[in-house]
């Protein structure tokens, strides 16, 4: 079975082929892809890159659609995170994150940090897809896709995590 090309991708969306679905973030695969929520394994966003990431995804609301109401889980009035959280979209991509990907039998995994690179990978991920044998490519997202897209070309047995904001 082949990995799914990435079809298209824009700010806060992403397109896989042979899904009818529009993701934010995902994992693809070779037969597979899925909605990916990085913040499932501990990653969180720093009050000011929440803040940032508030007012950006304004400007994607239609006109008159704000209405009042309780104050999103995300909002920066959410007070500071503790201390040991440092950066934005930190600790990052965990080993948790790629291992459903890493079952699936790929050869290389590619991972998408985001359109600005905020999403971290520690070397714990890096050291534990080497542990594998995976080969791993951490990339700018929009380069990610690409590089990503080039492999299933080749017809390699490659899988990905993409963030497709920030």
């Amino acid at each position: 079975m082949s990995s799914p090309e990435i079809s298209s991708l824009s700010w806060g969306q992403m397109k896989v082929q042979g899904s009818t679905k529009i993701y934010k973030d995902c994992k693809v695969w070779p037969g597979g892809s899925r909605d990916w929520d990085w913040r499932e394994t501990g990653t969180e966003v720093s009050a000011s890159r929440r803040a940032h990431a508030n007012e950006c995804s304004l400007m994607f609301l239609p006109p008159g659609s704000l209405s009042p109401g309780p104050p999103s889980p995300h909002s920066p009035r959410d007070p500071p995170k503790p201390a040991g959280r440092s950066g934005p979209h930190s600790p990052g991509v965990q080993p948790a994150d790629v291992e459903e990907v890493v079952e699936k039998g790929v050869q290389i995994l590619v991972i998408g940090r985001g359109m600005s690179e905020a999403l971290k990978v520690p070397p714990s991920t890096v050291e534990y897809l080497k542990k594998k044998g995976i080969d791993v490519r951490v990339l700018q997202t929009e380069q990610a896709v690409k590089e990503y897209n080039a492999l299933v070309t080749q017809g390699i047995r490659v899988g990905g995590v993409f963030h497709s904001t920030c």
